[in-house]
C-alpha cells in the first residue's frame, strides 16, 4: 500500500538522523545538510561519466549509508543491486527508500573487510566516501579488487592537502629525504582523535596519496570525472601477491 505523505514523515523522523539526504515522495530527509542538498550535489558533477543504461548489469554499493547511489544506479536499469553497510540504522533508512522508491533493491549487513564472503563480482562496485573511515585502508583496496570488482569502480574519497601529483621515485636512497618534501608527494594524513567532529575519520590522503593507493592495490585509474571521484579497472595484480586477510570463517590459505 502506498504510503502517505505524513506517513513518509513520520518514518523519517523516527528513522533519523539522516546523511543522504533523499527525496521520498516530496519528503526531504537531510534538508538542512551541512553540504547542502549531498549528495545530489557530488553526483550531478559525475553522473555523465557512468554508462547511463545499466540493463543486465550487476552493482554493488558499498558503504551505501541511506542508499542514495544504489537508487540511482537502479533508475538506471541495473539488474541486481545491492547494498551494504555495518551500520543497521543506515540499513534501515536505505530499505526504507526503496521501499518509498518503489525500487527493488538488496540490503546486507557486511564490513568492507568481508566481501569476500558475498563470492560474486559485481560489474559496477560504488566505493563512495569509505576510505577515510577505515582503520585499514589499503587492505580494503586490496580485498574490494580481488573479490568483488568485475569491471568497473567508481571511488570516491575525501582529499585534503595538496592537489599536486609529483611523480615519485621508483627507488630513492636512504639518505635522500627531499621526495618528502615534496607538496605533490603521496600522503595520507592520520587522525587520531576526531575530524569534522566525528571518531570514524582515521586517515585523509592528499590526491597523490590517493592515485597511489588505487595503483598500488592493482587499479588502472580510467577516469577522473570529479576532485574526488575517480573510473578504475582492475589491472595487473598488485606487488606482493594482494590481500592476505582470510574471509571470517574461511579456512586459512596454503601460503597465509
Amino acid at each position: 500500500m502506498k504510503l502517505t505523505r505524513t506517513q513518509i514523515e513520520q518514518r523519517v523522523t523516527a528513522l533519523g538522523p539522516w546523511f543522504h539526504n533523499l527525496d521520498l515522495g516530496g519528503v526531504a530527509t537531510a534538508p538542512g545538510h551541512f553540504l547542502g542538498d549531498y549528495p545530489r550535489t557530488k553526483w550531478k558533477r559525475f553522473a555523465a561519466a557512468l554508462p547511463a543504461d545499466l540493463t543486465g548489469r550487476s552493482v554493488l554499493d558499498i558503504g551505501c549509508n541511506a542508499g542514495f547511489y544504489a537508487l540511482e544506479m537502479k533508475r538506471r536499469g541495473a539488474d541486481r543491486v545491492l547494498g551494504i553497510d555495518f551500520d543497521e540504522a543506515y540499513l534501515a533508512q536505505a530499505r526504507f527508500a526503496a521501499e518509498v522508491a518503489e525500487l527493488d533493491i538488496a540490503f546486507e549487513k557486511l564490513s568492507v573487510y568481508d566481501v569476500a564472503a558475498l563470492g560474486e563480482r559485481f560489474d559496477v562496485v560504488l566505493f563512495m566516501g569509505v576510505l577515510y573511515h577505515l582503520r585499514h585502508p589499503l587492505l580494503a583496496l586490496d580485498l574490494v579488487r580481488e573479490h568483488v570488482v568485475g569491471d568497473l569502480m567508481v571511488f570516491q574519497s575525501m582529499l585534503r592537502g595538496s592537489r599536486a601529483v609529483c611523480e615519485a621515485p621508483e627507488n630513492a636512497a636512504f639518505a635522500d629525504t627531499e621526495p618528502f618534501h615534496e607538496p605533490g608527494f603521496p600522503r595520507l594524513h592520520f587522525i587520531e582523535h576526531r575530524y569534522a567532529d566525528d571518531p570514524t575519520n582515521w586517515w585523509v590522503p592528499n590526491r597523490a596519496g590517493v592515485e597511489a593507493m588505487l595503483r598500488s592495490s592493482g587499479f588502472e585509474i580510467t577516469g577522473h570525472p570529479e576532485e574526488e571521484v575517480y573510473l578504475c579497472r582492475a589491472a595487473a595484480a598488485p606487488a606482493g601477491g594482494g590481500a592476505v586477510y582470510p574471509r571470517r570463517g574461511a579456512a586459512r590459505r596454503d601460503d597465509a
